[in-house]
């Protein structure tokens, strides 16, 4: 399929979920150390010469500007990168612009799914029409949450192949801190984009005390649309289809020293 040429391989061999850095390193008050090497990551979670994909901000020291990040690697010597970013073409109007990123590196935050690439048994999951409040990632998270005591890590990609969704764009970092989920709204831009929209996606039932972000999805397109999902705006005629992988290892790399539960959404 057409949404599959751009993709790594979501299948077997030693699956992880790495959460690195965290939402902290943004909010309030973005701190521009925090820059990651997705080699350095996969090395730490012992997938060396591994695939990665996930969600995270750019390197705004490479991009020289803050954007949502669709990260699409293989690591090691012999590394490709196909990751797409989104990024608000000027701070004073709400263009945005979706563009390949040729880096292995990304910045502040990342939910990433790190795997061995080899063949191996994945989850399917098709769904049509919306009919309550949750997105889609939410309906098979609660779902993991009813049925599992202990936490269950997934990651994979999923493509929203018909209608729209609403999803927001990152601009330029903010001037003033950003103290409260309002502040953090009216900074965003958000927009209603088209599908087809490929998404990649990492969610956990539950935090076992590391400090987790729960769900993380950004999406592309090949028509220019791209960002960082919150639910679709058509329920009666949305479709999705993703596939998925659960993680034998959950991997919390760098955890801010001052945490929050702001802007986790």
């Amino acid at each position: 399929k057409q949404w599959y040429q751009r993709r790594v391989a979501i299948t077997a061999g030693e699956p992880c979920v790495a959460d690195v850095g965290g939402v902290p390193n943004l909010i309030p008050t973005p701190n521009l150390e925090k820059q990651y090497n997705l080699d350095t990551v996969a090395e730490l979670c012992g997938l060396s010469d591994g695939y990665v994909i996930g969600a995270s901000a750019v390197a705004s020291k490479l991009l020289g500007k803050n954007a949502e990040l669709v990260n699409n690697v293989k690591t090691g010597k012999d590394g490709v990168v196909k990751s797409m970013y989104t990024k608000i073409i000027d701070d004073k109007g709400n263009d945005y612009e979706c563009k390949e990123y040729p880096h292995n590196e990304f910045g502040l935050l990342g939910n990433l799914f790190l795997c061995r690439g080899l063949p191996g048994k994945v989850i399917h999951v098709t769904a049509n029409i919306r009919r309550g409040s949750l997105n889609f990632i939410n309906c098979l998270n609660k779902g993991l949450t009813e049925d599992f005591t202990d936490p269950v890590a997934v990651g994979g990609t999923f493509l929203l192949t018909n209608g729209k969704a609403k999803l927001h764009v990152m601009p330029g970092f903010s001037c003033s801190p950003l103290h409260t989920e309002d502040d953090i709204n009216n900074w965003l831009r958000f927009h209603e984009m088209s599908g087809p929209l490929t998404h990649t996606s990492v969610f956990v039932s539950k935090d076992p005390g590391l400090d987790l972000r729960l769900e993380h999805s950004h999406c592309f397109s090949d028509h220019g649309d791209g960002g960082h999902y919150h639910f679709d705006t058509t329920p009666d005629t949305v479709c999705y289809e993703g596939y998925f992988n659960l993680a034998d290892n959950i991997c919390r790399i760098d955890p801010p020293e001052v945490t929050h539960l702001i802007g986790r959404d």
